[in-house]
């Protein structure tokens, strides 16, 4: 059915299996669009305009993405706001926020603004900015988060580097608290990570290498609920690894805080074991740990803990990973995979569908004060369609980010987006190709 000499703007997803966490809408139905935005959606909706037939498929939505690095500006060589764009639309991911550890960082009004700029003209999908913490990441010197919230910004964070200094962080605390800013520190305490490249275990042990122990995250994490708790600030607690700091966090959504928890797909997926013989494609900040926190934390997002799920994208040359592995730098492009990558542990019946969906879409879309995120009227007609039984095999070849350092190289994969709709325009399609 093609009505589009009647209906030139008007588009209808049919046929498709419609999954929305925000609604926990579960079922069949038609989802209608027009001029980049939702028009109606549900089981008895009549489908008007140019259609698309997503028998066997999922319709969801897209998936917005809290931690993505990219070179651009300063070391467009490694990522640009372009090609992370793409990678991101064959990733399924609508929406990212891009860190701030840019070179310069961003750390005023004027970079805020700036890359928002850059991303609406040369990225696919919606880009998004986190502005810094900290003046040039100093750790001590606070910045305009106020006026950067102005500018645009959705999140602050200090990248790669914690907060170590508690006064200051608690300074960030109250201060962001005026502007209702949504502030993100790493969990971990520097004094016992620094300088290491591995879980401390048997097995690092084995190997040789200096390794992190989990408790590094667990203090952390204390510090930071305690804070958020005597500031109001608004926290996340960014990329948990460990049994041991999830218990502290369950332990502190017990009480009325307003506190978040981030986990990457590398760390839902993958265990210390895939270091294997010193592969540094498998080096990653914070470390990969032992299997039994790896099924914590699935656990966790099963459960509606852990809030949300992030790609921790972080282009490296190859240059930067060919290198023995003490010194190899850390970090996983992952854009291209993260939808993938859990739709196999979902295969696999470790993660729940409907809860992985809710940790990429409606969750981080919550934290940001975004509108997108859900499939409603009214909404951005951001939309994916998804085959959850496709099989394949990651390759870097087939990765759209510039670099290709990921540890899923040569795994067996099920589940893969097959089209991606940003704003009503469809920017990645292997359904009608």
């Amino acid at each position: 059915m093609n009505n589009t000499q009647n209906f030139p703007d008007v588009h209808s997803i049919i046929n498709a299996r419609i999954i929305d966490p925000a609604s926990d809408y579960d079922g069949d139905g038609v989802i209608t669009f027009e001029n980049g935005v939702i028009t109606d959606i549900g089981p008895d909706v009549l489908p008007r305009g140019e259609t698309i037939d997503a028998r066997g498929l999922i319709a969801a939505p897209g998936l917005i993405d809290m931690r993505v690095q990219t070179g651009e500006p300063g070391r467009e060589s490694k990522e640009t706001l372009a090609t992370a764009g793409r990678a991101a639309a064959a990733g399924g991911v609508t929406s990212f926020v891009v860190m701030p550890d840019t070179r310069p960082i961003i750390d005023d009004m004027a970079l805020v603004d700036y890359i928002m700029r850059r991303g609406e003209q040369d990225a696919l999908v919606n880009v998004l900015v986190a502005g810094a913490l900290t003046k040039d990441l100093d750790g001590k010197t606070l910045t305009e988060i106020g006026l950067m919230s102005e500018a645009g910004a959705v999140l602050f964070s200090n990248g790669p580097e914690p907060i170590t200094d508690a006064q200051i962080m608690r300074r960030l605390l109250s201060y962001s608290a005026t502007f209702n800013a949504l502030i993100a520190n790493r969990a971990t305490e520097p004094s016992l990570s620094d300088g290491t490249c591995a879980h401390e275990s048997d097995l690092s042990s084995r190997l040789g290498l200096m390794a992190a122990p989990a408790i590094s995250e667990r203090l952390m994490v204390e510090r930071d609920v305690a804070l958020a708790e005597l500031t109001g600030g608004r926290l996340l607690i960014d990329l948990i690894s460990s049994r041991e700091a999830l218990d502290v966090i369950k332990r502190a959504k017990t009480r009325d805080l307003d506190i978040a928890v981030s986990v990457s797909i590398n760390h839902l997926c993958l265990n210390e074991l895939d270091i294997g013989d010193y592969r540094t494609f498998a080096k990653l900040d914070p470390p990969l740990r032992d299997e039994a926190d790896r099924l914590a934390l699935i656990d966790g997002i099963n459960a509606g803990v852990i809030d949300v799920i992030v790609s921790d994208h972080d282009p490296r040359p190859a240059g930067e990973k060919r290198l023995p592995y003490a010194e190899a730098s850390a970090g996983a492009v992952g854009l291209d995979i993260l939808l993938s990558a859990g739709l196999s542990q979902v295969a696999d019946g470790k993660l729940d569908l409907t809860a992985f969906l809710a940790a990429l879409t409606i969750n981080p879309a919550t934290l940001l004060g975004l509108s997108s995120g859900r499939l409603a009227k009214g909404a951005p007609a951001d939309i994916i369609l998804i085959d959850p039984h496709k099989p394949w095999v990651c390759s870097e070849t087939q990765l759209l980010s510039k670099s290709k350092n990921t540890p899923f190289d040569g795994r067996r994969m099920t589940g893969r987006c097959v089209q991606t709709i940003v704003g009503g325009i469809t920017v990645f399609d292997t359904l009608t190709r």
